[in-house]
């Protein structure tokens, strides 16, 4: 079959042929239409989530057609993965696809939605009329956090990235206001925006950035880290968390039945128009030029389609 195959550890994948997956352990051949590429993906194939023995198929994610059916998956057993012709899917754990949905936003709802729309409704418990900071707004994640919160309840949005471009088209999807990061004391710009206080932080950068905020929350505040962008490790003085919460996130310790509702949900407010990412989507033939343009951050959710 055709797929995206890693041969070395730290380099880029290359389009050839894997062989086919076999049925078994509950997995289904199914045929991918849509597969996403995500920051993770990067990550393993550097080394830099453990151990990964090569060669081996790349990706994570998908949506694949199982007889009529349309559904999401996330995780493949290894050797194989999202980014291929054919991927072994556990069916049970799959998630069903809206008809009117496309592939690619269906993608897009996976990885990157779920890491938006679940920490914001079951771990910060944003309660309607709340004030919510996005940390890493320009992001597929950070993007789709900024239309989640609005649509969970929040009552003021505030986007903050240093990407000017995607930040001004996010006051059109839901942005109250705008902070660009990185062009100045990012405290004290996102502290004169905050109002009385941030109540909940969606945090997908971390580092410095996370320094920056937690002054300009809000007693009672709730801080979510998804990610660390802005670099693995922060300083933060014991009085920025007096009052406050500060937790991390990993989708992968979200029960399955909290996952799959999440997602369905989430799928309704997409075929309503109401939560959107830009999809670009690019033949598995030009697998290596997706992977550098995603290493390039390129605020669009790409898909690899077979």
């Amino acid at each position: 079959m055709r797929a995206a195959i890693l041969e070395a550890v730290g380099t880029i994948p290359v389009f050839g042929d894997f062989k086919e997956p076999d049925e078994g352990d509950g997995r289904t051949v199914a045929e991918v239409l849509a597969a996403g590429l995500n920051p993770v993906d990067l990550m393993i194939a550097a080394g830099q989530m453990g151990p990964v023995d090569v060669p081996c198929v790349v990706g994570l994610e998908g949506v694949a057609r199982i007889g009529d059916e349309r559904v999401y998956f996330n995780g493949v057993p290894w050797p194989f993965g999202s980014i291929a012709q054919f991927a072994p899917v556990d069916r049970a754990e799959a998630f069903p696809v809206a008809s009117d949905l496309s592939p690619g936003m269906a993608v897009a709802l996976g990885i990157a939605g779920l890491a938006a729309w679940v920490p914001l409704e079951t771990r910060a418990q944003l309660q309607r009329g709340e004030s919510v900071l996005v940390l890493g707004a320009s992001g597929m994640v950070g993007q789709l956090a900024v239309q989640a919160a609005k649509l969970l309840g929040a009552g003021r949005v505030v986007a903050a990235a240093r990407h000017r471009e995607t930040l001004e088209m996010l006051r059109e999807r839901g942005a109250d206001e705008v902070v660009q990061l990185g062009a100045g004391d990012d405290a004290d710009a996102l502290r004169r925006v905050a109002g009385d206080g941030y109540d909940v932080v969606l945090d997908a950068l971390y580092g410095a950035a996370l320094e920056a905020a937690l002054p300009a929350t809000a007693m009672g505040a709730r801080a979510v880290t998804v990610g660390a962008n802005a670099g693995p490790a922060a300083t933060i003085p014991l009085s920025s968390l007096y009052g406050r919460t500060l937790m991390g996130h990993a989708g992968m310790t979200v029960p399955g039945d909290v996952r799959r509702a999440a997602y369905e949900r989430m799928g309704r407010h997409a075929v309503a128009g109401e939560l959107t990412v830009d999809v670009v989507s690019m033949p598995l033939s030009d697998i290596e030029r997706a992977w550098q343009a995603q290493a390039g951050g390129p605020h669009r959710k790409i898909v690899i389609v077979p």
